[in-house]
């Protein structure tokens, strides 16, 4: 590899990287550019690393100077039989959870290297090709055979036999590593065509159980916590996978990823933004039953449901493939005389999003796609119950072409939850999950000046009156608000039957028993456990609550046991009627598979018990009037409203609109309120004006610039600035000389081609306010300006 310029042996420029590996490939690639290479000469791999110049490949002469008096050398001696020790070192060094680089010494000792392939390290092998002769070996092919088989994929290859009979012994040793960083391997073109790793899995899965990795700065990398929590199979208790409780520094070294890649990120046209989010979604298309098992597994819905989870997360990324027609501001022109004021949008910054395990695809889709696509990068801190779908998805980010540090993953509980709202590069925090910890997020964040939505608190209210089918209502009344084990937070958790419930309770009950529960993977589940047992036992906690306030318990699937899945945290359908507003119960989530039945008299009591309550995430009302309808759409407090429907998540076109205790924050998730959330606006006032007027400049010039026309040597015209439409922006203190009554008065001189000058004596009282009024009101103290018809502003800076 020859260099196209003379290298100038430069020192790579200091700066801080995400981790060791990082900082050595980019001081090694550096050096390739400069005409050296570089080797490690001491590492202590968690804290230090020191990189010295591999004395590139120019040997020291060592043969003694000539006796000119004999014309023979003093001693004779092998030239070239040693490398030159050249002063160039590097260090770098782990200084709160980064890795920094300074430049130590930056001088060498010897010549640049003009081709680069003289080098020893050209001669390695790299992996790939290592494998290619362990396998040939074990053909029974020769050394030479297998290097001519080598260079027919890599006419550069500039390994001997030898090189190859050293790669057999080191194998047959048992030795697979055998390229080492002891010496950084230049670049080949054949590297950049290798082709891709065709494992059906990543190697974090390839261990048991899988220990979650980070994304950091484009690259999955192990924690260096030792604490981890099991990921849990809630059907069977088996561990699936480890959660690192990640540090505080590796937090920093991902917003430090986020933040650099943030520069070039914003700059990047959002056309090429959103043709990578065609390409994810057509990803997460091809791995959904990958992505559904992993749901299944880790959070323990059913595959039906864990399917129409990512299916409505693919909604998600669809809409954000068409976020520049949404990003597009406003433009009014002539909006004063020469004045035109346009609107753009643009991204904030780092943001971060904070998963529940309830939805392992679809929020983290609600959030990051959008705000990707909107110019910003993300830091995804995912449930600790169920991580896996957000690993999946941000590996399918990387392959559809996300650039390294765009998204990054950390996990962990408590301690990065506040490490992210403590955090000031990190503009905004999205969050949805429960109550507490939702206010909490809100509180903390909102002290440190970030913006903030938290979508909480999983209660929404139906209301059923006398005059609908039955049969359709009973079965989206038990289907809303028992399905998916009632872990999402637009479940109907309590149903108000207007007249009375008396007639509804059998068919409800039959209903529910007639729901299947079991594990998630088996054929025909209706009702999958919930996520942990701590759960199962608050559940059942609860329901022994309202029981014992007075609630009449209809239904009890608190002891339901799955064949062949003993240990799982099962719950079945629980109904409980007689529910009344002063029981503390009532007024909190449950999160779980059960149904508070309620009574109200008329249609105005059960609007007034659905606003009493403090959640306003959504409420349904089922009827056959449409005058009832449009009477409960508008008394109604709730940010989302069905009509004779249950409460879904509504498509991305529109936003999720939570409202009252079930939102914190000023704009809601997705849509145009996403684009809101994730961008600011900027207004640009712009004004292109002719400022030259027959030959005269409108700077401030000394020098006048002569008129053809003689008439026009001492005609000044005036600038056309209306005072009504233009202000100026001139005040007394720019004439005065501080003191008062005091009048500053300034001269410009204009010369002429005959040498005569005109002196312009500028006064407060020729430049008037924005509302017509003069700027002083002592004319008497200024000098008369007698002489002057017109006067040029030219002399004068618009503020």
């Amino acid at each position: 590899m020859e260099l196209d310029e003379t290298p100038q042996m430069l020192p790579p420029p200091p700066g801080s990287f995400i981790d060791r590996e990082e900082l050595v490939q980019h001081v090694g690639e550096f050096a390739v550019s400069q005409g050296y290479v570089v080797t490690i000469k001491q590492s202590k791999k968690e804290r230090l690393v020191v990189l010295g110049c591999d004395r590139g490949g120019v040997y020291r002469d060592r043969r003694k100077a000539i006796d000119e008096s004999s014309g023979e050398h003093l001693r004779k001696r092998k030239s070239g039989s040693r490398l030159t020790n050249c002063p160039f070192e590097l260090v770098g060094k782990k200084e709160d959870g980064l890795w920094v680089l300074t430049v130590k010494n930056g001088s060498h000792n010897h010549e640049p290297m003009k081709d680069m392939s003289e080098h020893p390290s050209a001669r390695r092998f790299n992996e790939k090709e290592v494998m290619l002769i362990k396998e040939m070996t074990e053909a029974g092919l020769k050394p030479r055979q297998i290097l001519k088989r080598l260079r027919q994929t890599n006419p550069e290859l500039l390994s001997t036999p030898k090189h190859v009979y050293n790669v057999k012994t080191k194998l047959r040793q048992g030795n697979l590593t055998v390229r080492r960083l002891k010496t950084l391997r230049l670049p080949s073109t054949n590297d950049g065509n290798s082709e891709p790793s065709t494992s059906s899995e990543p190697s974090w899965k390839k261990r048991y159980p899988p220990r979650v990795p980070n994304l950091i700065g484009g690259r999955f990398v192990d924690s260096h916590s030792s604490t981890y929590i099991d990921v849990l199979n809630p059907a069977t208790q088996q561990v699936v996978a480890q959660v690192p409780l990640s540090t505080g520094e590796e937090l920093k070294a991902a917003v430090f990823a986020a933040k650099r890649a943030f520069v070039s990120w914003r700059s990047t046209p959002i056309t090429t933004r959103q043709r990578i989010m065609f390409k994810l979604q057509e990803l997460i298309r091809r791995d959904i039953d990958k992505i559904a098992n992993d749901i299944t597994t880790e959070q323990g819905k059913t595959l039906k449901d864990a399917f129409n989870d990512v299916s409505r997360g693919i909604e998600l990324v669809e809409h954000a493939c068409g976020m520049a027609s949404l990003h597009m501001g406003n433009y009014i022109p002539n909006i004063s005389n020469g004045l035109d004021t346009h609107s753009i949008r643009e991204p904030l910054g780092v943001c971060a999003g904070i998963c529940s395990f309830n939805f392992p695809a679809m929020i983290p889709l609600m959030m990051f796609p959008i705000a990707v696509t909107c110019g910003n990068t993300f830091i995804l801190k995912p449930s600790e119950r169920a991580p896996g779908a957000c690993v999946h998805l941000a590996e399918l980010a990387m392959e559809a072409g996300l650039p390294n540090g765009v998204l990054n993953i950390i996990h962990g509980s408590n301690d990065i939850i506040d490490a992210i709202c403590d955090d000031e590069d990190i503009k905004a925090v999205s969050y949805v999950g429960s109550d507490a910890p939702g206010m909490y997020v809100h509180a903390r964040a909102s002290v440190n000046s970030k913006r903030v939505q938290t979508n909480v608190g999983a209660k929404s209210h139906a209301v059923v009156m006398p005059d609908v089918n039955i049969d359709a209502t009973i079965n989206a009344l038990v289907s809303a608000g028992l399905g998916s084990a009632v872990q999402r937070c637009t479940a109907i958790s309590t149903v108000i039957f207007v007249g009375g419930s008396k007639s509804w309770e059998d068919k409800l009950v039959e209903r529910a028993m007639a729901l299947k529960v079991d594990a998630g993977t088996e054929p025909g589940v209706d009702l999958g456990p919930v996520i942990s047992k701590q759960v199962k036992e608050r559940i059942s906690r609860v329901v022994q609550t309202f029981v014992d306030n007075g609630a009449r318990l209809l239904l009890d699937g608190r002891r339901i046991v799955a064949p062949k899945y003993e240990l799982g945290n099962f719950v079945g359908p629980t109904i409980l009627t007689d529910v009344t507003e002063d029981m503390d119960c009532y007024k909190e989530e449950i999160l779980g598979p059960v149904l508070l039945c309620m009574q109200a008299g008329s249609l105005d009591e059960a609007i007034s018990i659905v606003n009493r309550n403090k959640h306003g995430n959504g409420a349904s009302i089922f009827t056959s009037s449409c005058a009832t309808g449009r009477k409960f759409q508008f008394e109604i407090e709730s940010g989302q409203v069905g009509l004779n429907v249950a409460i879904t998540a509504p498509l991305p076109l529109f936003s999720f609109t939570g409202s009252k205790a079930g939102f914190t924050g000023d704009i809601n998730f997705y849509a145009k309120a996403g684009r809101e959330f994730y961008t600011q606006i900027k207004t640009v006032t712009t004004q292109w004006k002719d400022l030259t007027t027959n030959g005269i400049s409108s700077s401030v010039n000394t020098e006048y610039t002569p008129s053809t026309n003689s008439e026009e040597l001492h005609a000044l015209q005036s600038m056309d600035f209306q005072s009504n439409d233009v202000s100026l922006g001139l005040h007394l203190r720019d004439f005065s000389n501080g003191e008062e009554g005091v009048s500053l008065p300034l001269h410009h001189h204009i010369n002429s081609h005959q040498g005569v000058t005109v002196s312009l004596p500028l006064h407060a009282r020729d430049f008037t306010s924005s509302d017509g009024e003069s700027l002083v009101d002592q004319s008497q103290d200024l000098p008369s300006s007698d002489g002057i018809t017109a006067l040029d502003g030219s002399q004068w800076t618009l503020f």
